[in-house]
């Protein structure tokens, strides 16, 4: 009955979303208050009735209802409790649920902290997200409909895919949907603002705390998966260019742009067009993420899908919303007006180098990804483009932006000094060097590019406090009245210098592990050692195991170093039972920010078994950085200047006029 209630709840939330696309259009064209409000209410009732369904499909995960299609084929009774929760979105029909239930969860953030915009916008913006909440809506229902019951019910499920069953599934889908979905809020309020004509800083000031909120969840998404992948699959990489990791990494980009080009047009009211066009990009990206790993077009772990007649659906979605938004874009961008003039060496000036280098950068990262199915297409021929592309072609185009990022908040608005910007840095990079030298003396043996590599790493990390130093004047004034200014300093600029020393920090892991990484393939018995890392591993023998739902045969290592044991540490290979299928738990030792990473290959036939040892220094500065970033948004999200449209607050006291720091 509890499954029928949550089809039910999914059909009513279809029809709503129906009425909240229509509705508020009537009544933002007529002026007519009581019309526009509907789309609030029914924003609202959607969300509800879709969190009904949600709640049905995972009561039926919970109980093992395999009279629910899709639980019988994603699920299993000895499965873990916090994997059958998980297993809810682990499959095409329930992350599709689940998309469609951050969907209008965002709406519904709209409605309530919405409440100071005008009254035209939020009815049109929450139009816009009605528009695609029916799109998806009807997808869910016509071709990918999670509550098909089966008659008879089977005793017992399929199971999940192994390598889904991990806690690392249970994190990342989530995020990751918060950032893809929370930029549909941005391109309503793209959509809204053509539509209506209004294009002002008002508008930037609406649409960047959203704008930001979804670029942290995202990064927060494509970091955990990144996480996953490296310690799950047993292949020891953290990223390896695959199609479906590009398509997160795309909006992701692009959504970076979007950021910046709003805090222009915030400002400075320049940049409008663009920012506008930023913002349909950005959800474009997303919705081209979404066809890529639904569709069935590629193979990989990430994609679930391989019905054409749901990628057909998905590409109509496509069409209509991305083509429609790039009509309409056509349409108005005329008749907008283009902004404030600035000079070429200003913040302005930077942030639009900023934008010049992302969006080239998501464009290569575009054609290497679809370049290969266009060509299959055409010719049928099949190439593969792989990570020595990316890594040149991106590579050489970040190098620039890096170096240049420190430099941004050090200019003024509409005119800077790029010479006097330079010389406040000069610390910051003369810090990189020192430490890219004091790195070389204890690690010899790199390409002399790492060292330059590590070198703008420690300069982006140091050059990115540099704003919060100079305006505080730490070292010019008494230590009270620095403390006062550095305490006075608004939210965001503190958040704008964590990000931006996040990605210095996760530029020194990446640079690191790449040059002085270990890697020994050795076939091992018991008693047989081997080197890594300056550690020595003493294979110890093997044990048989059993899980709630596998059989597993571990492997023992103890690690030793200079002939003192340290620790130890357990791989294992696994083979769950329902499905029969093997898994590779890899083995992982943290020393600091580095790692020991063991991974079991085949066994021979001699007793042996093949070990891949790595050693990955400073391989945790890549997340580590990372979470630098979400915490730079998560502070910049706490500004209240970036609170949607938060009138300033009366103070009781009044207060000496001090002049406010530029940003």
């Amino acid at each position: 009955m509890i499954i029928e209630i949550g089809h039910y709840a999914l059909v009513l939330a279809l029809a709503t979303a129906i009425i909240q696309s229509i509705l508020p259009v009537i009544g933002a064209l007529r002026q007519d208050g009581a019309t526009m409000s509907v789309g609030s209410t029914a924003a609202l009732a959607t969300f509800l009735l879709v969190a009904v369904s949600f709640g049905a499909l995972t009561y039926g995960y919970v109980v093992s209802d395999f009279s629910v299609s899709n639980v019988w084929e994603n699920s299993h009774s000895m499965k873990p409790m916090i994997y059958k929760v998980s297993g809810v979105w682990g499959n095409h029909e329930g992350s599709m649920l689940l998309w469609l239930l951050i969907l209008t969860f965002f709406s519904a953030l709209v409605v309530v902290f919405g409440r100071n915009l005008p009254e035209q916008l939020k009815a049109l913006v929450l139009a816009v997200q009605a528009w695609i909440a029916t799109a998806f809506g009807l997808f869910i229902l016509l071709t990918s409909n999670p509550f098909i019951r089966l008659a008879p019910a089977p005793g017992e499920g399929r199971d999940l895919n192994p390598v889904l069953q991990d806690i690392g599934l249970a994190i990342h889908p989530p995020l990751l949907y918060l950032g893809y979905v929370g930029f549909s809020v941005c391109f309503s309020f793209a959509v809204a603002a053509l539509i209506e004509g209004r294009l002002d800083a008002a508008w930037a000031r609406w649409v960047r705390p959203w704008t930001l909120a979804a670029w942290a969840f995202l990064t927060a998404g494509i970091s955990m998966g990144s996480y996953w992948a490296y310690y799950e699959l047993g292949w020891g990489g953290w990223w390896f260019w695959d199609p479906v990791e590009n398509a997160s990494f795309m909006p992701w980009l692009a959504g970076t742009a979007l950021l910046h080009s709003a805090l222009v047009m915030e400002k400075r009211e320049a940049l409008k067009i663009w920012t506008v066009l930023l913002a349909i990009i950005t959800f474009s990206l997303s919705l081209l993420g979404t066809f890529l790993v639904r569709s069935g077009v590629l193979t990989s772990v990430h994609a679930f899908a391989t019905d054409p007649a749901r990628g057909v659906f998905i590409l109509v979605i496509l069409c209509i919303f991305i083509g429609g938004a790039f009509a309409l874009f056509a349409l108005r961008a005329t008749r907008l007006k283009a902004g404030g003039l600035f000079a070429p060496i200003s913040r302005e000036g930077a942030l639009v180098f900023n934008n010049l280098i992302l969006t080239t950068a998501t464009a290569t990262v575009l054609t290497g990804t679809l370049y290969p199915l266009v060509l299959e297409g055409l010719t049928g021929e099949k190439i593969s483009v792989g990570a020595p592309f990316f890594n040149i072609t991106f590579g050489l185009l970040m190098l620039p932006l890096l170096f240049a990022v420190p430099f941004g908040p050090l200019l003024a608005w509409k005119r800077g000094d790029l010479l006097a910007a330079g010389q406040r840095l000069f610390a910051a990079a003369g810090i990189g060097i020192v430490a890219a030298l004091v790195w070389a003396y204890v690690e010899t043996g790199a390409p002399v590019l790492a060292y330059a590599g590590l070198a703008l790493g420690f300069y982006l990390f140091i050059g990115s406090f540099a704003d919060l130093w100079l305006r505080s004047g730490i070292g010019k004034v008494a230590p009270a009245v620095a403390w006062r200014r550095f305490s006075g300093l608004p939210r965001s600029a503190f958040g704008t210098a964590l990000a931006h020393a996040g990605l210095g920090v996760t530029l020194i892991g990446i640079v690191a592990v790449t040059a002085f990484e270990e890697e020994v393939v050795v076939e091992m018995k018991p008693g047989v050692t081997a080197q890594a890392g300056g550690y020595t591993l003493t294979f110890d023998g093997m044990r048989d195991g059993q899980g709630p739902n596998y059989t597993e045969q571990s492997a023992h290592f103890t690690v030793s170093k200079g002939g003192v044991q340290v620790t130890d540490i357990w791989s294992s290979k696994r083979l769950f039972t329902a499905r029969r299928m093997p898994t590779t738990e890899a083995g992982i030792r943290t020393f600091g920010l580095s790692q020991l990473y063991v991974s079991l290959g085949d066994p021979m036939a001699d007793g042996g078994i093949v070990v891949r040892i790595w050693w990955k220094p400073f391989v945790l500065c890549i997340w580590g950085g990372t979470l630098l970033m979400m915490a730079g948004g998560a502070v910049s999200l706490t500004d209240r200047r970036l609170r949607v449209g938060a009138p300033a607050k009366a103070r009781r006291h009044a207060k000496a006029a001090t002049p406010e720091p530029a940003e």
